[in-house]
């Protein structure tokens, strides 16, 4: 039987940089392949060239049994495939019917017919399960239905070959279970589905097959049901899975955060808490709980209504960002690539962005020396996987962009470190160096308050975990009372109660 994607011996180069060597492997219509591997493996590189974004230096790609070389994304999605990112390539300022068919609208003589339109969107939406009104502005959507409308973007081109990237990273689980239930449908209806993803429970509920990279290698295509999780693990990474999360007791050096009745958007009560110098606070919660709100708040980047937030014992007037980070707390935000890098510039700029109004000669001129110096010391100590500092980032991992931005924080001298999702769409190897990081400055006496959709990871990295649900600080738990289903319970709403 023809496979419905082959790759076949595909290699790609970039500037210093060999990114793909010799990957072949297939996809079967009607099935859901997963492809894993740690950040560098060459994944996002691999969907690139599917969509047609990126063309390989050597190798070809195979649709139906016949060799293709797309000129651009608008080819691929002609010959039936669609590569759905986890930064949605969508126009929020648009309705969801102009969404879904951008670039094929239905019309007469120049002019759209907006009747075609809502009926061709309403048809299309009811394929994903969704009755969202058609004429609704893209934006006001949250997050898991707007993912459905790129759903049916792809299947409104006749899309047979989806292909999914870490498309679960921001959705609850109930979102969660109603993508797979979709995912599903698809397969039965004969579509190939490619599906990109760390999350191991994912990909064992839902795959059948995998193909496992390695430093731009393949590894291993095999039944799912041949392997076990460690098995998957130890093959993406070329070693034993041990100690994850490096967690270890360590004494506090007085007072770092403290938050006295906050109040402001996403909140609805003021929330207190405090953190140790050297202690981490990890924030558990479902999706819309208000914790990446909280961590804007301390941080200055949105409006507060009350309250007050001390560092190191003094009280500290954080109404923006350029305050926060002259008291000492800086943000790693959850949407990396959208407000924590430059994508268009340097490794080198990224991680000086920041330090460099400090160490300007005279206020004004760029210390070159100084600068460089510093990149270098960041690159070796976060052990930042790239040809150089002159690398543009975004030709860099997600794992090795969140080194930079911490490489950036740490360039300056940190009192409090807020992390948003910081392994979002990170792999396991990655992340273990991450959470050795975070351990490490810890130690050095740095307060790290660590928000976290990833109940092992909250649970194994911190000292204490805060759990927040609809906008309320419920709970803090000291690390030893804390379990995954004393989390969940306090995470999840509280029952309305019975109307009489």
């Amino acid at each position: 039987m023809t496979p419905a994607l082959a790759f076949d011996r595909i290699g790609m180069e970039f500037p210093g940089v060999q990114a793909l060597s010799d990957v072949s492997f297939a996809v079967e219509a009607g099935s859901v392949h997963a492809l894993v591997g740690e950040n560098g493996a060459g994944k996002s590189t691999l969907l690139k060239i599917l969509s047609g974004a990126c063309r390989p230096t050597t190798g070809t790609v195979v649709i139906d049994g016949e060799p293709r070389r797309f000129a651009d994304t608008a080819d691929a999605l002609t010959a039936g495939v669609a590569v759905i990112y986890q930064e949605l390539h969508l126009v929020p300022q648009l309705s969801v019917a102009e969404n879904i068919f951008l670039g094929h609208l239905p019309g007469r003589f120049g002019w759209v017919d907006r009747k075609a339109l809502a009926a061709d969107a309403r048809r299309q939406l009811e394929l994903v399960g969704e009755s969202i009104d058609p004429a609704t502005e893209l934006g006001r959507l949250p997050l898991a239905q707007r993912q459905m409308v790129e759903i049916a973007k792809a299947l409104s081109r006749g899309a047979r070959l989806i292909a999914f990237d870490e498309p679960t990273s921001s959705l609850s689980d109930r979102e969660v279970r109603r993508l797979f239930a979709i995912i599903r449908e698809l397969r039965a209806r004969g579509c190939a589905i490619l599906y990109v993803s760390h999350r191991m429970e994912e990909i064992f509920a839902l795959c059948d097959r995998i193909t496992i990279l390695r430093d731009g290698r393949h590894v291993e295509t095999a039944a799912l049901a041949a392997l076990s999780r460690d098995d998957v693990v130890r093959r993406m990474i070329g070693r034993e899975r041990a100690h994850l999360h490096h967690y270890a007791s360590r004494p506090l050096r007085g007072p770092g955060l403290e938050v006295e009745g906050l109040l402001g958007p996403g909140l609805a009560t003021p929330v207190s808490f405090s953190a140790g110098a050297g202690e981490i606070l990890g924030f558990f919660g479902l999706v819309g709980a208000g914790r990446t709100e909280l961590l804007r708040l301390i941080y200055g980047t949105a409006p507060r209504r009350a309250g007050r937030v001390s560092v190191r014992g003094r009280v500290v007037d954080l109404t923006s960002p350029r305050a926060a980070i002259a008291a000492g707390v800086v943000l790693c935000p959850e949407d990396r690539k959208r407000e924590g890098i430059v994508p268009i510039r340097s490794v080198h700029e990224n991680i000086n962005l920041g330090v460099r109004r400090r160490r300007a000669r005279g206020g004004i001129l760029i210390n070159d020396t100084w600068e460089a110096a510093n990149t270098r010391t960041q690159i070796e100590r976060l052990r930042v996987r790239t040809p150089s500092g002159r690398q543009l980032i975004r030709h860099l991992s997600g794992g090795n962009q969140q080194k930079v931005i911490l490489g950036r924080w740490l360039s300056e001298p940190v009192q409090v470190l807020l992390l948003d999702e910081p392994t979002r769409g990170i792999d396991v190897g990655a992340r273990g160096e991450l959470y050795s990081l975070i351990q490490d400055l810890a130690r050095d006496g740095v307060c790290v308050i660590l928000v976290s959709s990833d109940l092992p990871e909250v649970l194994g990295v911190s000292d204490r975990i805060a759990v927040m649900r609809e906008g309320t600080l419920a709970a803090v738990l000291d690390r030893a009372d804390a379990t995954e289903e004393k989390l969940l319970r306090l995470a999840l709403p509280l029952e309305p109660a019975a109307v009489p």
